[in-house]
């Protein structure tokens, strides 16, 4: 792995070795992660795993022509090689108009932000190992569960720098430390499985090994003896570790590819209402510690906390350089890439807005209705809002939870979903999207 120092030279030196051969602009990202993973399973050890890759891509622009190769030989020669290569590769592609680097003006001119993304820790696969043991452990104590799909512990750290022929270079650590265990409660036909994981930046924000466990193994065992419902339209409340799949799904519907090849449902909907008036949305790139935080974006611009939802209102779409030029708008600083393509655009650190309710008070009145905390499927249907997906939970009657329910299916459409959302007041930061446990009324519940 370079230094960060050394990652960026060697990005600023492919840019210049890609101009000096007669590129009109070229831009670099290097790429290094390294990382260990130690799963156990039954208290033995079934596996460790250390990786380590890096690798440089150069996205080179001949006129309105481009392309884009990587490589994972650092060395001058094959650096050399690989500008040659795009450069003719770049002078066969197909014109695109809106191909280019992103606007000069626009981007980091100052010193890019501070996130706390990186901590010194680096655990030896000895305590990873001790760590995931204790996980199993824990879980499998609990009362009920009687087999495991075992447990894993995991650190990495990651370089990234960018370079652009027009004048940007900069470059970020960042590290992750994580922590899960699965398990499987009850005998034969009738076991259930469930889980519990944490990931964090820095070691010490991560959860104990022992409450990771202790929670995944009390999951499963909630899980036990579901029974069959009737089929109908009810309230569906959906638990927060699975509720950020449906922001994830707006997400989806206004980045600037969706939006320029005229395929998202929410394609005609800018600066109106979607969700009720009380529920804001925002995405935080500098949020500390953030496990999507970035202090600049893909393609050098600066990165900015912004509303994406205000009062229920959509405010704006997700844009790199491309699809702001397709659109006729400015890119927002939401560029993401790999080393092997053009950026594309994403969100970072999002989430929404805790309300005033309660998890309990949110359902207080619901007569009957489903308390999800796992989907299953894909059936989502971008273009239309179209949805349809396995679920499984536990029955609400007057307000209170119930008797697990399993393979049961929820349907809807997205955009009467987000119409008709609530949410509760317990917001926590744990995921790269957040939300508290959320309520959507009418939905149709399949039953088993």
């Amino acid at each position: 792995m370079l230094s960060l120092d050394d990652a960026q030279k060697r990005a600023e030196q492919l840019v210049e070795m890609a101009r000096r051969i007669g590129a009109d602009a070229a831009d670099a990202i290097y790429v290094c992660d390294a990382s260990t993973q130690v799963q156990m399973r039954l208290g033995l050890l079934e596996d460790v795993e250390r990786s380590e890759g890096e690798e440089i891509g150069l996205r080179v622009f001949a006129g309105k022509r481009s392309a884009t190769v990587s490589s994972s030989d650092m060395s001058n020669e094959a650096l050399n090689r690989l500008a040659e290569r795009a450069l003719a590769m770049a002078r066969e592609a197909p014109e695109d108009q809106y191909a280019g680097l992103a606007p000069e003006e626009l981007l980091l001119r100052k010193k890019a932000p501070g996130l706390e993304l990186a901590c010194k820790d680096d655990p030896d696969p000895q305590t990873l190992k001790e760590r995931a043991l204790i996980a199993e452990e824990a879980a499998r104590g609990v009362m009920g569960v009687t087999n495991s799909e075992g447990a894993g512990a995991s650190a990495g750290r990651s370089h990234i720098a960018l370079a652009t022929s027009h004048g940007f270079a900069g470059s970020y650590a960042a590290t992750s430390h994580g922590c899960y265990a699965s398990v499987l409660a009850g005998e034969g036909a009738g076991m259930q499985r469930d889980y519990a994981s944490h990931g964090v930046r820095h070691l010490l924000d991560l959860e104990g090994a022992e409450s990771i466990g202790v929670r995944a193994g009390q999951r499963a065992v909630a899980r036990l003896n579901p029974i069959k419902i009737e089929s109908g339209q009810m309230p569906v409340i959906f638990d927060p570790r699975i509720g950020s799949s449906l922001i994830g799904h707006l997400i989806g519907g206004i980045v600037g590819s969706a939006i320029t090849r005229k395929s998202s449902f929410l394609l005609e909907l800018l600066g109106k209402s979607i969700f009720p008036e009380g529920i804001t949305i925002i995405d935080d790139p500098h949020r500390l510690r953030g496990l999507r935080s970035r202090p600049f974006d893909g393609e050098g611009l600066p990165t900015r906390r912004s509303t994406l939802i205000e009062e229920g209102v959509l405010t704006g779409w997700l844009l790199d350089s491309a699809s702001a030029r397709q659109l006729g708008l400015q890119p927002t600083g939401h560029a993401a890439r790999g080393t092997g393509g053009a950026p594309g655009a994403s969100a970072t650190n999002v989430h929404m807005e805790p309300g005033e309710m309660s998890p309990g008070d949110l359902m207080a009145d619901v007569k009957r209705g489903i308390y999800v905390t796992e989907l299953i499927g894909m059936g989502v249907n971008m273009v239309t809002g179209d949805y349809s997906r396995g679920a499984s939970g536990f029955l609400i009657e007057n307000g209170a939870t119930g008797p697990a329910v399993a393979e049961i299916t929820i349907a809807g459409n997205l955009l009467d979903m987000f119409a008709a959302m609530s949410a509760a007041n317990d917001l926590e930061f744990r995921h790269g999207i957040n939300v508290p446990t959320l309520r959507v009324d009418g939905m149709t519940v399949a039953g088993g």
